[in-house]
């Protein structure tokens, strides 16, 4: 029987209890990692944790924008584990659907406060913690938007580019001691966000964005949570041990076109 793909490493997993972070804690938790599970709510960490089994997880509530909160959820997650050899780097939101010229400053400043900020500082305390034991890896969620344009999302896209700019960055900085960092850049994902995004779009005619963009999808559907889950846990796994500095599409051959 083959052994499971991150047997006994102990995986961070930020946004753990949105739609691609629960898939993937659950999908990392059958192939034997230990999870430090990192969200804005407790109760709905401790909810995901009673599914995984709680001696397999830490739960810890945190805003991954403040780094003291952020430094207590892996100093939480050291304590309970005594090391993180990975880390799923995924919390995100979509702010506002306007024109950039309608965007307030306000939801601007808070997309990039989670979906950059939170990236960088993720890096910034997980790193140290990788070169302790020699290596390991980091898998950051960024979007086909961060490879692409999309009209009336502009901080969301920005921010997405932006991670790819800061894995590239940290991926060169630490190949030498052996820590893989790379994005993947899912969409459409049947999640949450998605929702939002379809409803944002056209207020009241969410279907018919919906059917739009599976019709512009050359697989004709959308992806599922778990398909994105596969792929970042082969980055956080050995298996992809000469994988670093890239981005990988999970779009149904969009990126293709």
């Amino acid at each position: 029987m083959p052994k499971p793909k991150l047997s006994k490493k102990v995986v961070l997993i930020t946004g753990a209890t949105g739609g691609i972070g629960a898939a993937s804690a659950k999908l990392f938790s059958k192939h034997g990692a230990r999870l430090i599970l990192v969200d804005l709510k407790q109760d709905a960490l401790d909810e995901l944790a009673a599914t995984l089994g709680p001696d397999l997880c830490a739960a810890v509530a945190a805003d991954v924008s403040d780094p003291d909160s952020m430094m207590a959820a892996v100093n939480a997650g050291i304590e309970r584990f005594k090391r993180i050899d990975a880390a799923f780097l995924n919390a995100g939101v979509e702010g506002e659907f306007k024109p950039l010229t309608d965007y307030s400053l306000d939801a601007y400043d808070h997309v990039m406060a989670v979906n950059v900020r939170g990236v960088f500082l993720g890096l910034k305390l997980i790193i140290p913690q990788l070169q302790k034991i020699g290596g390991g890896s980091i898998v950051i969620t960024s979007s086909l938007g961060g490879l692409r344009g999309t009209a009336k999302i502009s901080a969301y896209i920005a921010s997405k580019h932006a991670v790819v700019g800061l894995m590239k960055s940290a991926a060169l900085e630490n190949a030498a001691s052996n820590i893989r960092i790379n994005t993947i850049n899912p969409a459409p994902i049947a999640t949450r966000m998605m929702d939002a995004l379809e409803e944002g779009l056209a207020p009241g005619a969410a279907d018919i964005v919906k059917r739009r963009m599976v019709k512009g999808v050359p697989m004709r559907r959308y992806g599922q949570p778990e398909e994105v889950a596969r792929m970042a846990m082969f980055l956080l796994s050995d298996d992809a041990s000469f994988i670093t500095g890239n981005s990988y599409p999970i779009d149904g051959g969009m990126s293709a076109m």
